[in-house]
């Protein structure tokens, strides 16, 4: 009966982990900075909170990070980015940091030199997705570590939700994302 009962709890316990585990990715806390950074990989909601966060005076300049080398049609991903913010009120604040890399410690490096160009920076705002925020700040923590860093979560519902067994898109994220943070925890972070 005891086997039974333990097996029970260890069951119960395993449950509220696995329904805890969206939420636990989850960091949303913006603080005001010298920059704000918004990380490559997406490319309407992390703008758009990054822009929301840039009218309520979060940080004087923003930094948006773009995939180098991709292509729409005929256009790269920095001509259509800087296309898109010659439209916008805000311009003159903002920068487009063109990005070689596939990954986010290595994105972190080269954030970082766009970042600095005006001069030194020591405090960053970092926009991502709702599910790469606490990666992403763990990482640019440890990579860059003379900076002090926050990061404010861009939601996308169609993606993620942390419910994430209500949907299957946000139960791939939530699977994929947990591999990525076990593999930085376990393996990136030490080299």
């Amino acid at each position: 009966m005891r086997k039974f009962l333990f097996g029970i709890g260890l069951l119960g316990l395993l449950a509220a982990i696995a329904a805890s585990s969206g939420w636990w990715l989850v960091v949303d806390e913006p603080r005001k900075a010298d920059v704000m950074v918004v990380l490559a990989g997406e490319t309407y909601t992390r703008p758009m909170r990054a822009l929301n966060l840039f009218d309520q005076g979060y940080a004087p300049r923003l930094v948006i990070d773009v995939p180098a080398n991709e292509r729409v049609f005929q256009w790269s991903t920095p001509e259509l980015a800087e296309r898109w913010v010659q439209g916008l009120p805000q311009a003159k604040s903002m920068t487009i940091c063109p990005i070689y890399s596939l990954s986010t410690r290595d994105e972190s490096h080269e954030a970082q030199k766009c970042w600095e160009q005006n001069g030194p920076v020591h405090n960053v705002l970092i926009v991502t997705s709702d599910f790469h925020t606490r990666r992403a700040i763990s990482i640019f923590r440890h990579e860059a570590p003379g900076t002090d860093f926050s990061v404010a979560a861009a939601r996308s519902p169609g993606q993620f939700g942390v419910q994430w067994w209500k949907e299957r898109e946000w139960a791939k994220t939530t699977f994929y994302e947990w591999i990525r943070l076990g593999w930085w925890q376990c393996v990136d972070r030490w080299r």
